[in-house]
């Protein structure tokens, strides 16, 4: 685990990227922002004081799954005043159907220009960072969001969620109500807003709903956000009981542990709060089963407090790999990566394996992505296909019938010599280091001659197999350039005046604190640097550390104003690397959504 050493400090502020190494200021002339101060601690969140985040989404079905974004729209409001508005149309990738055309007015055309939800997701997220998450019917808005944060590999930020369907139900009695529906509650509270099956629109007419609903509840004694989910329905008796396992956690972020009857850990979280973030398992916001369900076993929380959030996602990931909870559902194995080699002989060939080694491809998460990977990079190179050991000398095989066709040189049969073969290795090696990128070349050569020949449909699956490889080798150099570096130190504003601040050691978070505002920032550097981890790095791209790590890390130097405070060697990713290809891939994103759209 990472050494900490912390002048304390609060939630950060995303802002901006990262930029050069500077040395940072004591930021005693900015002021902290405003706190509410509360008579009794138990007393919670009043409503008041709470951000509510109103989503609403438009999609090409119902299945999570199965179906696509296509718009997404949010309002903020805090105190009853809107703060902020999100709202953008997004391209699915694939077509519409008719019926969903009908119903939203959201066409094929209006979409096929618009961002898709790998560049939209994140703005949304960060728009919705530390707010309670409110939709009608949240599991279907909520679910989509998940769904889409997993398959992009974005951890999803657990926030607090609540339904206005469920809400409406516990408050709203049957003559007045005899239905939930968005339209009919807005009429039912005089929105001015008419719901369109548009996403904006939707979230407005949602936002006076919503304080309509609210208005209801206070006359019962519901102030505060705690008890708004509680006096939801289905909380469990269990759920109830537990709620004191939260009562000596600390309002700090970090990490928290449940443990069973044995000891053994359940479920592993980070918090912004910690106290906060586990008294909501006890309340009707949990909605998950498995996780009902695990609470109904735990009999202790265990909390780690860390000095910012980037200290607690890295401390999460290692206890999930070190006890592998039966309730966490992802990097429970970090280890179990994928990857592409050339294998050390006369005549290289490319290999799956699981222990990465120097010049190596990767990581990938299963190994079908890296067998499809090799086989798009054989279209695009003359490295052998057979698995065979050919020797440097006296080579007696027989020609394949990739040889018979021209497909291959067969050095197995003598017909190729090792410095004829070379050239064909050089070039593999040069991609997966980043220096150049003439298989990436070849393999878009072929596209185009596949659609001179109007083999459409050989084209597009070409296409489709060439962005995947361009996409993982840009992934696995971006990471690998971060894991090269020896020491980096970085600092970011944490919002109230202050710094929290990291030291990073071949891609790993090797110690954590925070200057607090009126701190001279750089002697607490100096004790960290100090008093860091001692890392020493092992052979492969991310010179041992996990994948998720790096990506956690990375994701952290490059968003909310992070500054590079100092590096032993300069942090820099390959000029001549896969993300050159990134506007091919944007391109090729834009043809596969239009090319589904026709169909």
């Amino acid at each position: 685990m990472t050494a900490t050493a912390r002048a304390d400090g609060d939630r950060p502020h995303e802002t901006s990227v990262s930029g050069p190494p500077v040395s940072l200021p004591a930021m005693t002339d900015v002021a902290g922002p405003p706190e509410l101060q509360l008579t009794f601690d138990e007393l919670g969140t009043p409503l008041r004081a709470v951000t509510f985040v109103v989503v609403d989404l438009e999609t090409t079905g119902g299945s999570s799954r199965g179906d696509a974004i296509t718009e997404i729209g949010a309002v903020k409001v805090r105190g009853g005043q809107v703060i902020g508005e999100f709202a953008t149309l997004v391209n699915p990738g694939r077509g519409i159907p008719p019926m969903i055309m009908s119903l939203t007015g959201i066409t094929d055309a209006m979409v096929t220009e618009a961002p898709r939800i790998e560049s939209v997701l994140p703005a949304f997220l960060e728009f919705a960072a530390g707010c309670v998450l409110v939709a009608h019917n949240a599991p279907f808005d909520v679910g989509f969001l998940r769904a889409a944060a997993e398959e992009l590999g974005h951890p999803w930020p657990k926030p607090t969620v609540l339904c206005t369907v469920r809400l409406a139900r516990r408050v709203l009695r049957r003559d007045e109500a005899p239905n939930v529906k968005l339209a009919s509650l807005a009429r039912l509270f005089r929105s001015p807003t008419t719901p369109s099956h548009r996403a904006l629109t939707d979230a407005r007419a949602t936002v006076d709903v919503l304080h309509g609903l609210l208005e209801r509840v206070g006359p019962v004694g519901v102030q505060s956000l705690e008890e708004l989910l509680g006096y939801l329905p289905e909380v469990s008796t269990a759920q109830r009981r537990k709620r004191q396992l939260a009562a000596d956690l600390p309002h700090a972020p970090g990490v928290y542990l449940f443990r069973g009857p044995r000891e053994e850990v359940l479920y592993v979280g980070t918090a912004v709060d910690l106290r906060r973030r586990v008294r909501q398992y006890f309340t009707a916001g949990e909605t998950r089963a498995r996780v009902r369900e695990m609470v109904g076993i735990a009999e202790r929380v265990d909390a780690v407090e860390c000095a910012h959030s980037l200290e607690a996602e890295v401390r999460e990931l290692r206890l999930l790999a070190a006890h592998r909870p039966r309730y966490n559902r992802r990097s429970t194995t970090p280890h179990r990566a994928w990857w592409i080699v050339l294998t050390d002989e006369a005549f290289p060939r490319l290999s799956v394996v699981r222990r990465a080694r120097d010049g190596a491809m990767g990581p990938f998460r299963t190994r079908r992505a890296a067998e499809d990977a090799v086989e798009t990079l054989h279209e695009g190179s003359a490295v052998r296909r057979c698995a065979e050991r050919i020797p440097a000398r006296d080579q007696r095989g027989r020609p394949c019938t990739l040889a018979e066709i021209g497909r291959c040189a067969a050095p197995c049969a003598g017909r190729q010599s090792i410095e004829d073969y070379a050239p064909a290795v050089i070039e593999v090696a040069e991609l997966f280091a980043g220096a150049r990128a003439a298989v990436l070349e070849r393999l878009d050569d072929r596209l185009g001659e596949l659609a001179e020949q109007q083999r459409f449909e050989d084209a597009a699956r070409h296409r489709d197999r060439l962005a995947t490889l361009v996409r993982a080798l840009d992934r696995g150099q971006r990471l690998a350039a971060l894991a090269s570096v020896g020491e980096l130190v970085a600092a970011r504003p944490d919002g109230a005046g202050g710094w929290h601040l990291a030291v990073i050691r071949y891609g790993r978070l090797a110690s954590a604190g925070t200057a607090r505002r009126g701190v001279a920032p750089m002697p607490v550097v100096g004790m960290l640097r100090a008093s860091a981890e001692t890392v020493l790095p092992e052979p492969g791209p991310l010179r041992g550390a996990t994948a998720d790590e790096v990506i956690v890390i990375r994701r952290w130097l490059t968003t909310g104003g992070t500054r590079l405070v100092d590096s032993d060697v300069p942090w820099a990713e390959p000029a001549g690397g896969a993300g050159r290809w990134q506007q091919w891939v944007a391109k090729a994103d834009a043809g596969r959504a239009g090319y589904a759209a026709a169909d």
